[in-house]
């Protein structure tokens, strides 16, 4: 997403939503990142993309590029399809060579989303790609009320970005479980911080009108 259009859709969600963006300073200006985040909705790409200043691409299921329109528009957003069953050690390699090539990567390590602000126990894939590519790990985190974002007016939506998880704090041994296990543990406790804890600000209460800035 490109910085004129990632502002225009800044723009359209904060006048459709009760939006804010917390953590724009924790966002590197230089070396690419691997985005961790929770999942709560199919918005969840878009949401992350927007305070990113470097190029952005995440994994999408091979089956949502069988429609040609929907395919160049997950496209444009940086999506590139995986296919199910394909070997794992194939798309972390991939994903390492994304990171090498100066992109950033988003991955979603819970695997599915969530119906409600609580954040699952994830997978080691992230930790694995954080060990092979030598990339840090920037948290983020998606709250808003209810079950599904939809199109309700004015519903209260936040994007909360922590701060850097550095490789030497990961300390990854791909050869080493344990390592992935402890590196995966650490990701997790920094996005569910975000989620479920009160970065920033609280979630506001019903009509306090808050307008997000």
């Amino acid at each position: 997403m490109n910085a004129f259009v990632r502002y225009v859709v800044i723009g359209v969600y904060k006048l459709f939503y009760n939006f804010k963006i917390e953590g724009w300073e924790n966002v590197p200006k230089e070396e690419p990142v691997i985005i961790a985040c929770n999942h709560r909705s199919y918005a969840d790409p878009v949401l992350v993309t927007m305070p990113m200043r470097r190029p952005v691409t995440y994994m999408a299921k091979e089956e949502l590029f069988k429609n040609k329109l929907f395919a160049w528009f997950i496209r444009g957003l940086g999506a590139f399809p995986i296919r199910r069953g394909a070997g794992d050690m194939a798309v972390i390699n991939d994903c390492a060579d994304i990171l090498a090539g100066g992109k950033n990567l988003v991955i979603f390590p819970e695997g599915t989303r969530q119906k409600e602000n609580k954040v699952g126990r994830g997978k080691t894939g992230v930790a694995m790609i954080a060990g092979l590519s030598g990339a840090p790990v920037l948290p983020m985190g998606i709250v808003f009320e209810g079950e599904k974002l939809g199109l309700s007016f004015r519903k209260k939506l936040r994007l909360r970005i922590g701060k850097v998880i550095s490789p030497e704090e990961l300390a990854v041994d791909v050869n080493d479980h344990s390592t992935m296990r402890a590196a995966k543990k650490r990701i997790m406790a920094a996005i569910t911080e975000l989620v479920e804890g009160t970065p920033g600000e609280a979630l506001p209460a019903e009509g306090t009108g808050d307008s997000g800035q």
